[in-house]
């Protein structure tokens, strides 16, 4: 599952957001690429199509919310 996570506005660094995705999926994920613009940004995360799809976007959620950056980013899946 390819997810690309939209930001804007982060009250933390992206480095930062990029180390939780790391940390949270390091058995059956990873960051593949980001971008930073002039209004916001975008990481780049793949799951392993062996992973359970919600039990993986409540993990993504659950890592917004740990940072503080719900309102700040919008996942979206591209299978």
């Amino acid at each position: 599952m390819f997810v690309e996570i939209i930001f804007s506005g982060l009250p933390i660094d992206r480095d930062d957001l990029e180390d939780a995705l790391t940390a949270e999926f390091a058995l059956d994920g990873e960051v593949t690429g980001a971008g930073t613009g002039e209004h916001g940004g975008n990481l780049d995360l793949e799951i392993a199509e062996s992973a359970d799809r919600t039990a993986a976007l409540e993990r993504l959620q659950k890592v917004f919310v740990e940072l503080g950056i719900e309102n700040h980013v919008r996942p979206i899946v591209r299978d």
